[in-house]
């Protein structure tokens, strides 16, 4: 086992092979995954929302149990799950965080029910 823990990032997703200590430090994993999720806080994430994804990301990872922990893999998780996120903020069912730093509507200009 490396030391490093592999990664993949997205722009709002971020996974590790590696566990969070009760320092916040990550200790590298052979079967271990941690999922950071919207680093930036573009969003704003509801329990219900927050849920869904990490309902989500269980599943990606339960249907690639037997898999190599490779770069690859991790990088499939993650483009599926910021894909899921996406179709979250185009239901109306995620919303941009209007008070974050940088505004940049990264997955498209923000929703209204009008336009829904």
């Amino acid at each position: 086992m490396s030391d490093t823990p592999l990664k993949c990032t997205t722009r709002h997703v971020r996974i590790f092979t590696a566990t969070v200590e009760e320092s916040g430090e990550l200790k590298a994993s052979d079967d271990k995954l941690t999922l950071d999720l919207d680093p930036d806080n573009e969003f704003e994430w509801d329990q219900p929302v927050l849920a869904k994804v990490q309902q989500r990301f269980a599943e990606l990872v339960d249907a690639a149990a037997g898999t190599e922990l490779s770069d690859y893999n991790l990088r499939r998780i993650g483009t599926d799950l910021e894909g899921f996120i996406r179709q979250l903020l185009q239901t109306g069912e995620l919303r941009y965080n209007l008070g974050a730093r940088v505004l940049n509507y990264s997955m498209g200009l923000p929703r209204t029910p009008e336009t829904l």
